[in-house]
């Protein structure tokens, strides 16, 4: 026992003396880069052009089969999404076997055989493979396009559609395809109704025996399998499938705007607005500067931790998050930098994610961020590589792409020697948000008027891509809404009509600086239509205007004036105290928004009366006068902190705006029913 404690003592001792070595005030130095070893896969090509490529692994006993049809994209036309059709008709039923003998085969296996206008694919235990991969070929070579079948799809197409025309991401996402690419450009096409309607069953099939053909297919297996047995598998069961000619298309070109521009698409039912800003490049796997635009993209918006999100939603809060994805492609790339954020944020959200672009294009990242992004990306290569079907992927890349046969061996390599200049000229030449379509789609009532703050050219579409006119700026008056309704919900929101009716004299002192200079302005009323105005600068009175409810004057630098028949008749028509009261004989016009809020708008007179539609509360007037000229003048009054005095809310927030003079004024003190008497009215 004494030489167990004596141990464990010791062990204790040197444990101490160890740490104690240890200096944790330090990062640890990093270790050398990883050596990736890919293993290389047994490749061979059948007669009728099928290429094959096989990844031997064992570490589980399954395997796989991807097929890749790696047809150049085509027009589809009138007939647009016949390829999907076709591409979901497949496997349901062949020559050999009917469609539920070939699900209820599947499943008893417990695996999995899925086909598509692109190929196919089939996983299974490893001793189930070779029944899987031979139901998968017939799939491929011998399905069988019933009419049943095709009507039944036909209906799916229609109802899919249907039940997304109210989506407002779908039509963003059409939208923003159509835009970029054109609509007669094989991404720029959608499936419609139209489209569908026009498809016949000898279309799927024509379809079919045109693209589906393995002259121009990638076969790759990956797994533990057997690579002798599995490729005289591949032979027997694909060495039939018959090859032909597959017709040559020319792509569009696509073309960026020449300035940076907004095009809108309005949804009324939007309750947040779908941004994409876009742009087309040319960039395909394997170019000189792939790797630098990576590491650009991946800074800017590649993640949690990048550019874009950690503005948008970590410091602004505009959006669950935003994104930029960098699309290579040997037919048509883009650059998309995208967000969802709420209707009023809209305006400022195209601002900061033009702001990221530009400053990732004309300022360099800094060191430690590169070198963070190039850790990632280096980390989950590492973790991906060890992957059987990441090594199928990356041998069916390296044929498609005609690729050096090194290039994921050097991917670290070159992933490493990206430097700070390389960055930034990648981003100068991809990322060109000085001549990027900004497909917005959101409710043009509630987000138009700050877009068109933002100085950007403003083109409107409709959720189909064609050019429209700007929307209505206004919402319909609900039915039953009357001025009188609306005048009711105002006075029961501030208190309730018999309250008011109880106020018999007012007393408010307000206070403002105009032009740097304190101002203090006490305003007195009483029932009916009897006011007073006093405007002091330093205690001393600078102007006055009253009315006694027949008779008023305004008085200002010592000079009296009576007031003008027509401002008499006005005085005399109103309620000093509550002048709502008489609205109710308005005329309602609009529902706009206001704020980032709806407002009920109601004309009385030369008034047009702003009343928040959820509260009910007055929020803004705007009072249409007439200048000596005939010209018309427009004094908006903006009305905010509602605070209760006696019961009542009054607003404590009072803003005026007139011509170029802005006049904040804040209530100091409110009376009601009492600081009132009838000398101030003479």
């Amino acid at each position: 026992m004494k030489t167990k404690i004596a141990s464990l003592i010791a062990l204790f001792v040197i444990s101490i003396s160890v740490n104690a070595q240890i200096d944790r005030s330090k990062m640890p130095e990093p270790g050398p880069d990883p050596v990736v070893k890919l293993g290389k896969p047994e490749t061979f090509k059948l007669k009728n052009g099928l290429q094959v490529i096989m990844v031997e692994n064992n570490k589980l006993p399954r395997a796989s089969a991807s097929l890749t049809i790696d047809n150049k994209p085509y027009f589809e036309g009138e007939i647009a999404g016949v390829s999907g059709m076709m591409g979901s008709l497949l496997g349901r039923g062949t020559a050999n076997i009917t469609k539920d003998e070939f699900n209820e085969k599947v499943d008893f296996l417990g695996a999995s055989v899925s086909f598509f206008s692109s190929g196919a694919f089939a996983s299974s235990l490893k001793k189930y493979f070779p029944e899987i991969l031979e139901l998968m070929a017939d799939g491929v070579k011998n399905s069988e396009f019933t009419k049943e079948e095709f009507d039944k799809e036909v209906q799916i197409t229609l109802d899919g559609i249907k039940s997304n025309e109210k989506s407002v991401t779908s039509a963003a996402r059409r939208v923003e395809d159509v835009l970029t690419y054109g609509k007669n450009h094989p991404f720029g096409e959608y499936t419609s109704k139209e489209s569908v309607e026009k498809i016949t069953l000898q279309d799927v099939k024509n379809n079919y025996n045109t693209y589906y053909r393995p002259n121009n297919a990638y076969l790759v297996i990956e797994g533990d399998i057997d690579i002798k047995a599995t490729k005289k598998l591949v032979k027997s069961l694909f060495s039939g499938w018959k090859k032909g000619n597959i017709p040559a298309y020319t792509m569009p070109a696509t073309t960026n705007p020449k300035t940076a521009e907004i095009n809108f698409v309005n949804m009324d039912n939007a309750v947040q607005s779908e941004i994409a800003i876009i742009n087309n490049i040319d960039l395909t796997l394997g170019d000189k500067d792939y790797y630098a635009a990576l590491m650009a993209n991946n800074i800017l918006g590649g993640g949690g931790t990048a550019r874009l999100f950690m503005n948008l939603r970590e410091d602004k809060g505009y959006t669950y998050g935003s994104y930029s994805r960098l699309s290579q492609s040997r037919h048509a790339g883009t650059f998309r930098a995208t967000a969802s954020v709420r209707n009023m944020v809209t305006d400022s959200s195209v601002v900061e994610l033009q702001k990221e672009i530009n400053k990732i294009r004309y300022q360099k990242v800094s060191a430690e961020e590169l070198e963070n992004s190039k850790e990632e990306y280096i980390g989950s290569f590492v973790m991906n590589v060890q992957k059987p079907r990441t090594v199928a992927n990356f041998a069916l890349n390296i044929a498609r792409y005609n690729l050096p046969k090194d290039f994921y061996a050097n991917y670290i390599k070159n992933i490493k020697a990206v430097t700070l200049e390389d960055v930034q000229n990648a981003a100068i030449k991809y990322f060109r948000g000085d001549k990027a379509r900004i497909v917005v789609t959101g409710k043009g009532i509630e987000v138009l008027k700050n877009l068109e703050k933002t100085d950007y050219v403003i083109k409107y579409f409709d959720k189909y891509g064609n050019p429209t006119e700007k929307p209505e700026m206004t919402m319909p008056i609900p039915d039953g809404m009357t001025a009188e309704t609306v005048v009711n919900k105002y006075l029961q929101a501030i208190g309730g009509k018999d309250k008011v009716m109880a106020v018999k004299t007012t007393m408010m002192v307000a206070n403002a600086t105009v032009q740097g200079t304190p101002v203090v302005m006490t305003m007195k009323a009483a029932a009916p239509n009897k006011t007073s105005q006093v405007v002091s600068v330093m205690g001393n009175t600078m102007s006055k205007a009253v009315f006694n409810g027949e008779n008023g004057y305004q008085e200002a630098r010592g000079q009296k004036m009576n007031l003008p028949a027509e401002q008499l008749a006005k005085a005399k028509d109103g309620n000093a105290l509550f002048k709502d009261l008489g609205y109710t004989s308005g005329k309602l016009l609009r529902i706009e928004p206001l704020e980032g809020k709806n407002a009920i708008v109601l004309q009385y007179k030369d008034t047009e009366v702003f009343y928040d539609m959820a509260s009910g509360l007055k929020v803004k007037e705007v009072e249409t006068s007439k200048t000596p000229d005939g010209k018309e003048v427009k004094t908006p009054t903006v009305f905010s902190d509602y605070k209760a005095v006696n019961g009542i809310l009054f607003p404590h927030g009072i803003g005026v705006k007139m011509g170029p003079i802005s006049l904040d004024l804040k209530v100091s003190d409110l009376k009601v029913n009492e600081g009132v008497s009838d000398a101030d009215f003479e």
